[in-house]
């Protein structure tokens, strides 16, 4: 890839497009901090969707600027009124970004867009042929893992290499919120796994019977507290599993703010979850952990670190798919048993007391 070395002085204003969810967002906290090395004078504003604005708020060293994306034709994310991106293009335009960046995948719906900011240099992956005024431009790199095709963005630019690691700052307020969670159920020295059973797509959501097997199992052979994470929305999954359980989970579904989940999350000894937002928060947290891949891209989605952070899929001709729900037998995700998670999980927890010496 060719960099282009732009004078980090000679722009005021960036804008970075990536109107996507919670582990889309923390996969491009590498490039974000790349982004922030390269121009530290410049300030950067982040175009996403409206949860988006409490991430922005908390990776405030690497985010100067919020502004809720109001939808552009052939966007999914958001649903277009004319009139409302109408003015969204004309607010953005009177702004005057030096620069802006495409951050949102492939560019065949994005690259319109984010040329429709106004920004004086344009910056993108592309598909085919660049479009006309994607001033910095480079071929989609479809093979590529998640992070690495963001920080090629970042490199594109000519920004440094600032790691590949994922972060998520957490408050005193997230972690007492975390605290007043857990401690009243935790037994001292008891080991504390989390599952998290939901995924937006049903299609990535492993069976809540093996979920509940796999806690029960856990829970037997080595003593643990399991706890049962999710959103509010997702609670009705989570009791369901909770009820097919024979020991007592504890349930934090609908019970934590973002900031009180990641700090749960970062107490825990594993974290297991399907392909979902909250297992790129385990490995943000540094929280050993297991992802149970379906249909989603594995080689794009999984951790780069494979010790701390393992992943089960098993092949099947038909994945990885863009479905949200499966149209024939899950059989991605019902090819893959309780017994290969309790066996990983019994190694994950094996390593973690090894190295502290129990």
């Amino acid at each position: 890839m060719r960099t282009h070395s732009i004078p980090a002085r000679s722009l005021r204003r960036i804008a970075i497009l990536r109107a996507l969810h919670l582990g889309d967002l923390l996969l491009a906290v590498p490039a974000f901090r790349s982004i922030r090395s390269g121009f530290p004078e410049a300030e950067i504003t982040l175009i996403g969707l409206p949860w988006a604005a409490t991430f922005a708020r908390r990776f405030a060293h690497y985010l100067d600027r919020f502004v809720e994306f109001a939808g552009y034709p052939g966007i999914p994310e958001v649903e277009v009124d004319a009139a409302r991106t109408a003015r969204f293009l004309a607010e953005q335009r009177a702004y005057r970004y030096g620069l802006v960046i495409q951050m949102h995948g492939s560019g065949e719906a994005s690259n319109p867009c984010a040329l429709a900011l106004g920004g004086r240099i344009t910056a993108g992956y592309y598909v085919g042929n660049p479009p006309p005024g994607l001033d910095l431009a480079f071929p989609y790199p479809s093979d590529q893992p998640e992070i690495l095709r963001n920080l090629g963005l970042a490199r594109l630019l000519g920004c440094p290499d600032c790691g590949t690691a994922l972060e998520f700052p957490l408050d005193e307020n997230d972690r007492a919120e975390a605290a007043q969670l857990i401690e009243p159920f935790q037994q001292p020295g008891q080991l504390c796994i989390g599952l998290h059973v939901g995924a937006r797509a049903p299609a990535r959501r492993w069976p809540a019977e093996r979920f509940a097997a796999v806690g029960d199992a856990l829970a037997d052979r080595f003593g643990a507290l399991i706890v049962l994470t999710g959103s509010w929305s997702e609670l009705p999954l989570v009791e369901a599993v909770a009820r097919m359980m024979a020991c007592r989970p504890l349930v934090a579904a609908g019970k934590t703010s973002l900031g009180g989940l990641a700090a749960l999350i970062a107490r825990l000894d594993l974290f297991i979850s399907n392909d979902t937002g909250p297992a790129h928060l385990a490995v943000a947290a540094n929280t050993p952990s297991i992802t149970i891949f379906g249909p989603a891209d594995h080689l794009r989605w999984a951790p780069l670190d494979r010790e701390r952070h393992r992943m089960i899929r098993q092949m099947v001709p038909c994945s990885p798919c863009a479905h949200w729900t499966c149209p024939i037998d899950h059989r991605c995700l019902r090819a893959i048993q309780p017994e290969q998670v309790i066996e990983l999980a019994a190694h994950l927890l094996m390593m973690g007391a090894r190295a502290c010496g129990t």
